[in-house]
């Protein structure tokens, strides 16, 4: 028998250990099992080793418990740039009895950033003179050299700790010091500025000349930001960089520490200009390459001094977040000539990053240009969508070989690449000569599904490269027109759905403190901004508003039910009670007020293309319904915080809501007043109804509308998410898997089948003739409508959480359609957890791993009931870690289930995936 085997620890939800902003890290780590693992296995204890890595100190710790997640650190607390080994060690036993230790895990390795303000000896510094025009601001270089005295016979090492009023790379002796893209990403500039830790070691060269140096552009800073125009200089009109190199041996007896002053030196890139939305100028004939490198001609010319720029008022923080990097190089499917004669590359996948160009060679002087964009529309590049962005990179020629060349301080979304300045009469480009380069926020994968159908798997990958595309330093709406922002609405109904693709859990919770900042900002009234961070928008007041402002309840309770973490909940606390007491605009009854206007079930698809929030639902019905829902779950939020007089007081203004819910939009016989497919599903979801009765009447009208549009979208951000599950949690699965499976316009296969690569804004973003949809707000990637694959995890491939943090996972798959086999698969905080089902005939066979320290509730399909009212009297067993194999006898539902169609007109044939 082997004993499972814990993984090296984890701390917080850092993505690394290295820099972290906390001097008692919580501990986590997972197991790994085999088949010779005991069935069962719980953890009773863990041996803690820390190795103070200044002295080689030693020490253990052990502590009876069967926590392996987030816990205490039990040593003294880091200090700033304390480092220190991890290893862990359990003690447990399986179902038969039997105790066991496991080996020690493999180390983890954390090192704090700075904990203080003290910490930072640097000032940030800019040019003392304006250099370029101004705005949009000309990128700037910043240099200084420097010689490294070492002790003999000493092991060091170096750290730079640096940020910018900008974005920034930098360099060591002509080395980039990280692969970071965007740096230091975005944040509440106002509130919180993230600075970076490099490893720096092996880049300095000891007792000779080195040179620091660093290159900076306005990125979101001192960018345009927002439609209709936007607004420059939001947060400053200067680019600045902070650095503080620090060297030290690495028994902490010698330091040196390099900060800026008046030795450093300032002066323009050879980029003219680089901006989010519209893209990067570079003129090559500008370029000095030895500008980074010591003792170079770089250090004379026409270089400037610096000057100290007021410390900001935000505080600098550590992120737990990773960084933006390139994790992708795609290379390009075909090259082509577009209607008009223009030259069009293709990656084939729409994409979020930049064009390399590999190698090309124009004359001297000739200004290549590379305008972005996701589609094609009639031949040629279809540019509408993007509105006032000109997607639009130029490199300018200096007569040598342009080689491995891409920008350097911007991004775009796109599939098609129009390339425009190649000399006349040249032969067309080969498409070996450009690639694309894939960039997002370098999160760790956990989740995973698959299934018989291939256009189901397909809209499975367009969703992950929608995520991939839009978590790209914030979540964002769309990665390609001039908005880009952190829209609230969207992550909150997708977040269930990204946090179990990705470990988003230290990206979004270091967002919701952003959040956090703006929205309890004096003369707010506790209301958050649309998007975070917040910028101006025209046409877009403050004022309080369902599901979008909601997210500061229920975002931070899926990161909980995801992490188990309850510092997320006790952090964003305030924000969460100060929206429900102050921020909801409520009529007399304490619903909302009725004359609020509310963005409700933003494009249905039968809202006018630019009127997207006038669709058939009743908007304040949504937004009173997602009150109630909200309300309960900050009752559980306090609950689980231990505020238990709080816990009472919401619990019961749930149910006082509840009832009002009733009493104004559920007739005496039980019809909701909105009857459709968005207001019957919320309701559904979120026990609107009083009864059995009443939720069986819900149900035979649900079908009946589903039924009636033919199986064909009829809903928007309010409805999509919660349509399936509330299908599901009627007993009307059949429906929700033909709802899946449907290929005509609007669906979710329809943009497969038109050849989409990720999730379109729109149901029919492009219409069947391949015309862009008429509305101004058409993104062909946009993650929201692919909440959908929340229920593919949890009901076709059948595992969700049943305890905070997977402690304990729900198993129950629900077959249905026509999908013979679906396989899920989850790297939770315990390991990983997989189920894999098949079904042939009227016989069901699954294959469950769970992983050790966690148990399974598992229910067979079955003993899944078929009348709403037996579900509380499910059938389950509880299974302990380990693998299962199990069957039984199951025959679905009618399929496919049949259309609403009138007498007189001939049914059209069905188009089934």
């Amino acid at each position: 028998m082997t004993t499972p085997r814990p993984t090296a620890p984890t701390f917080e939800h850092h993505h690394s250990g290295f820099g972290l902003g906390y001097s008692e890290p919580r501990l986590s780590w997972q197991f790994e099992a085999d088949d010779s693992t005991p069935k069962g296995w719980t953890q009773s204890r863990y041996d803690v080793e820390i190795t103070w890595i200044a002295d080689e100190i030693v020490e253990h710790f052990s502590v009876d418990s069967d926590e392996s997640v987030l816990v205490p650190w039990p040593a003294r607390p880091l200090r700033s740039r304390e480092s220190a080994r991890v290893r862990v060690r359990s003690s447990g036993k399986g179902v038969d009895g039997s105790v066991s230790e496991s080996p020690w895990s493999p180390a983890g390795v954390v090192e704090a950033g700075f904990l203080n303000r003290d910490d930072w000896k640097a000032s940030f510094i800019t040019s003392s003179e304006r250099i370029g025009p101004n705005g949009p601001l000309q990128p700037l270089r910043f240099r200084r050299e420097f010689t490294l005295d070492t002790p003999p016979g000493k092991q060091w090492h170096a750290r730079l700790y640096v940020t910018a009023m900008g974005v920034f790379q930098s360099y060591i002796n002509g080395k980039l010091t990280s692969n970071e893209e965007m740096a230091p990403g975005w944040t509440s500039y106002k509130h919180r500025l993230n600075y970076h830790v490099h490893d720096v070691t092996a880049l300095l060269r000891p007792n000779e000349q080195n040179v620091i140096a660093i290159e900076v552009a306005e990125g979101w800073y001192a960018g345009t930001l927002g439609f209709r125009g936007g607004t420059r200089f939001l947060y400053g009109d200067k680019l600045a960089v902070l650095a503080q190199l620090e060297v030290y041996s690495d028994d902490m007896s010698f330091s040196s520490v390099l900060v800026p002053n008046k030795d450093w030196q300032c002066r323009g890139s050879p980029i003219q200009s680089s901006e989010i939305y519209d893209g990067e100028i570079y003129d090559a004939r500008l370029e000095d390459e030895q500008w980074n490198v010591p003792l170079s001609s770089a250090s004379s010319g026409d270089w400037k001094s610096v000057d100290i720029v007021p410390w900001p008022s935000a505080e600098l923080v550590a992120p737990d977040a990773p960084p933006v990097r390139v994790t992708q190089t795609i290379e390009a499917v075909d090259i082509f000539k577009s209607k008009s004669g223009k030259t069009i590359i293709d990656f084939g996948q729409n994409l979020v990053g930049k064009v390399q160009v590999r190698k090309i060679d124009v004359p001297e002087g000739t200004s290549l240009t590379f305008q972005h964009a996701e589609v094609m529309e009639h031949g040629e590049l279809g540019t509408r969508p993007l509105r006032l962005a000109k997607a639009t990179d130029t490199i300018i020629s200096a007569g040598k070989v342009i080689q491995d060349w891409a920008p350097k301080f911007t991004f775009h979304g796109f599939r098609y690449v129009q390339v425009d300045g190649l000399p006349e009469g040249s032969p067309l480009a080969s498409k070996e000569n450009f690639v694309a380069q894939v960039m997002h926020t370098d999160l760790k994968r956990r989740g995973d599904f698959e299934c018989s159908n291939a256009l189901v798997n397909r809209l499975y990958q367009n969703v992950i490269w929608s995520m991939r595309g839009n978590f790209l330093s914030i979540p964002t709406d769309c990665p390609q027109r001039n908005e880009r922002l952190g829209w609230t609405g969207d992550i909150q109904v997708f977040c269930p759905t990204a946090s179990f693709l990705f470990d988003t859990v230290g990206m979004l919770k270091d967002w919701l403190q952003d959040l956090a900042a703006e929205q309890l900002q004096e003369g707010r009234g506790s209301i958050p901004p649309f998007v975070c961070p917040e910028i101006p928008m025209s046409g877009w007041p403050h004022m309080p508003e369902a599901i979008w402002d909601d997210i500061v309840v229920l975002t931070p309770h899926v990161l909980y039910q995801f992490s188990s973490d309850r510092n997320i909940l006790s952090r964003q606390f305030v924000g969460m009670q100060g929206w429900l007491e102050n921020g909801v605009k409520r009529g007399a009854d304490g619903l909302w007020d009725e004359d609020h206007w509310q963005l409700g079930d933003w494009l249905d698809p039968k809202a006018p293309p630019n009127d997207p929030s006038n669709g058939p639902t009743d908007t304040i019905l949504v937004a009173d319904a997602y009150l109630v829902h909200t309300t309960e779950v900050f009752a559980e939020v306090c609950k689980v915080l231990g505020k238990a007089e709080l816990a009472e007081k919401y619990s019961s203004q749930t149910e006082d809501l509840r009832r009002k819910f009733q009493h104004k939009y559920i007739t005496p016989a039980g019809k909701l007043m909105s009857n459709t497919q968005t207001g019957i599903a919320l309701a559904i979801q979120f026990s609107l109804y009083r009864n059995a009765q009443e939720l069986n009447l819900a149900a035979h009208d649900l079908t009946k509308l589903v039924q009636r549009a033919r199986f064909n979208i009829a809903t928007g951000f309010a409805g999509t998410p919660v349509i399936a599950h509330a299908l599901t949690k009627v007993c009307r699965s059949q429906l929700a898997y033909r709802m899946l499976l449907e290929k005509t316009c609007p669906s979710w296969l329809y943009p497969v089948t038109m050849g989409a690569t990720t999730v379109w804004e729109r149901w029919d973003s492009m219409l069947p003739d391949g015309s862009i949809n008429p509305g101004t707000m058409t993104s062909f990637n946009h993650y929201a409508l692919g909440s959908v694959l929340d229920w593919l995890h949890a009901s076709v491939g059948g595992i969700s959480p049943a305890e905070p943090g997977w402690k304990q996972v729900l198993v129950r798959p629900i077959p249905g359609g026509n999908i013979t086999h679906a396989s899920v698969s989850f790297n939770g905080p315990y390991g990983l957890i997989s189920c894999k089902w098949e079904l042939l005939g009227r016989k069901f066979s699954m294959s469950l791993t769970v992983p050790p320290n966690s148990t399974a509730k598992v229910i067979l399909p079955s003993d899944i009931p078929r009348d709403v009212a037996r579900d509380d009297e499910v059938k389950y067993q509880i299974f302990g870690s380990g693998s299962y194999d199990l069957e039984c006898d199951f025959e679905a539902a009618e399929w496919p289930p049949q259309r609403l169609i009138a007498p007189h007109i001939s049914p059209p044939e069905e188009d089934i995936a």
